[in-house]
C-alpha cells in the first residue's frame, strides 16, 4: 500500500469517527434523534443484503479454489480451534472478575416481567444452528451458520469436480470481487448512517442506564478495551512473531470502527476481509476465516454472556461459585456461536441462557437478559469482530508457516 492510499483510508476514517461523535452528541442533546434511525437502517440493510452472496461466493471460492484439499481441512480445524480456545479464555476472565465485583450487590425484591412465547428446545436450536429445512431458508442473514456450511460443502464439491479449472470455480472467484467492489459503493454512504446510527443509539439507551445496570457497564466496557490492548496483541505476537502487533494495531481500527457502528460482526466482513488482504493474509485464509469468525468467533459475546448470568443471579439472590464455572463457560461459547453475527442476535443466546439457568425464572430472567445484551451489544460486537482479523494471524501460522508476515513485510519494504 502506498503513501497516498494509507492517507486516503485515514481520512475516511476519521470522517467516520467524526460522524460517529457528532450523532452521539445529537442524540444526547435532542432526545427525539430516534426519528434518524431510517438513515442508519438503511446502510445496514444493504450490508445485509451484500453479505449473503459476499459469504457464499468467498467461503465456497476459497475452498473450491484450493490445490490442496489438505490445506482446506487444516485451515478449518485450525480456525475453528481457535475460536473455541479464544472463547474459553474470554468467559474465564469474565468470570473472574464477576467474582470479584458483582454486577448485583443486592437481591431485587421488586421486578417487572414480560410474557414471553414458546421457545425452542436445545436439540431443535442445534438443528437450527446447522441447517435449514430447504434451500430459500439460506437467503436470509439469519441462517449465517446454515449458510457457511452449505458454502463450505459446495465449495468441496466444486473443487472434486476440478476447483479452479472449472467455470464454477472462476465464476466463485469473480462474484467475490465484485460483491468486495459493491460494498466499495456502499461504504460512501457510510459517514452519513453512522451519524445516524449513534444518534439513535445515545437518545434510545442513555436514559435508561440505572444504578444496576449502570455497576455492569462501568465492568463491561472499559474491559473491552483492555482485552483489545492485551490479549489482541498476545494473539497476534503468536500468530505472527515479529513486527506483528505493530502491524495488527495498523490494520484493526477499521473493522473495530465499522463494527462498533453497525453492531454486527456480519456487515464487517467486507471491511475486516479487505484489511487481511492488505495484511498479506493468504486469501485461502481469509476467505474461510473472516466469514466462519462472523458466526462462531464471539469472545466479546462471551463476556457478555458470563455478565448476564451473575448479574441474573444477583437479582434473584443466588451465589455465584466456582463449582458452576465449568457448566458456565461452555454455555457462553455455545450461546455466543448462537448468537450469530446480527445485531441482537434474534435473542437466541438468551433463550439458551435462560434454558439452562433458570428454566422456572424464565419470565424474570428473559428481560433482564435481553436488556444487557442491548447495552452491551456494541463493544461485544467490536470484540467479535476485530479478533475475527486477529485470529487470521494464528491460522496464518500454523498453514503458511511461523514467518508468513515476515515474507509480506519484506516484500512491501
Amino acid at each position: 500500500m502506498n503513501k497516498k492510499e494509507v492517507a486516503k483510508n485515514y481520512r475516511f476514517l476519521i470522517i467516520m469517527i467524526a460522524s460517529m461523535i457528532l450523532g452521539s452528541i445529537t442524540g444526547w442533546l435532542w432526545p427525539n434523534a430516534t426519528v434518524l434511525a431510517p438513515f442508519g437502517k438503511v446502510f445496514i440493510n444493504m450490508m445485509f443484503c451484500i453479505v449473503v452472496p459476499l459469504v457464499f461466493a468467498s467461503i465456497a471460492g476459497a475452498v473450491a479454489n484450493m490445490k490442496s484439499m489438505k490445506k482446506a481441512g487444516k485451515i478449518l480445524y485450525t480456525t475453528v480451534g481457535t475460536f473455541v480456545v479464544t472463547g474459553l479464555v474470554a468467559a474465564a476472565i469474565m468470570f473472574v472478575i464477576m467474582k470479584i465485583v458483582p454486577p448485583v450487590t443486592e437481591a431485587w425484591t421488586v421486578i417487572e416481567t414480560e410474557e414471553m412465547g414458546d421457545y425452542a428446545s436445545i436439540s431443535e436450536m442445534i438443528v437450527n444452528f446447522f441447517t435449514t429445512s430447504d434451500f430459500s431458508g439460506l437467503l436470509s442473514r439469519r441462517a449465517m451458520l446454515p449458510l457457511i456450511v452449505f458454502s463450505l460443502l459446495f465449495g468441496f464439491a466444486v473443487n472434486l469436480n476440478g476447483g479452479s479449472e472449472t467455470p464454477v470455480g472462476q465464476w466463485l472467484a469473480d462474484l467475490t470481487n465484485v460483491m468486495l467492489k459493491f460494498v466499495k459503493i456502499v461504504t460512501y454512504y457510510a459517514p452519513i448512517a453512522f451519524f445516524a446510527i449513534f444518534a439513535e443509539l445515545v437518545a434510545t439507551y442513555g436514559p435508561q442506564i440505572t444504578a444496576a445496570y449502570g455497576r455492569a457497564l462501568l465492568v463491561y466496557y472499559p474491559l473491552c478495551f483492555i482485552y483489545i490492548f492485551t490479549a489482541f496483541p498476545l494473539f497476534a505476537a503468536f500468530g505472527g512473531g515479529k513486527g506483528a502487533v505493530k502491524t495488527m494495531f495498523q490494520h484493526i481500527t477499521r473493522p473495530a470502527v465499522v463494527s462498533l457502528g453497525t453492531c454486527s460482526s456480519v456487515a464487517t466482513i467486507p471491511t475486516n476481509l479487505d484489511e487481511a488482504y492488505q495484511t498479506g493474509i493468504s486469501k485461502d485464509v481469509a476467505d474461510m476465516v473472516i466469514p466462519l469468525g462472523a458466526t462462531m468467533h464471539m469472545d466479546g459475546s462471551c463476556f457478555s454472556c458470563v455478565l448476564k448470568i451473575a448479574f441474573v443471579f444477583g437479582v434473584l439472590g443466588a451465589p455465584l461459585s466456582f463449582a458452576q464455572m465449568p457448566v458456565i463457560l461452555l454455555v457462553a461459547v455455545l450461546s455466543s456461536v448462537g448468537m450469530s453475527g446480527v445485531p441482537g442476535g434474534g435473542y437466541i443466546g438468551e433463550y439458551i441462557i435462560c434454558s439452562i439457568f433458570f428454566p422456572t425464572q424464565m419470565e424474570i430472567a428473559f428481560p433482564i437478559l435481553v436488556a444487557i445484551g442491548n447495552l452491551v451489544d456494541p463493544p461485544a460486537t467490536m470484540i467479535n469482530a476485530a479478533g475475527d482479523y486477529v485470529v487470521c494471524y494464528i491460522v496464518s501460522r500454523f498453514v503458511d508457516g511461523k514467518d508468513w508476515l515476515q515474507k509480506q513485510l519484506a516484500k512491501l519494504s
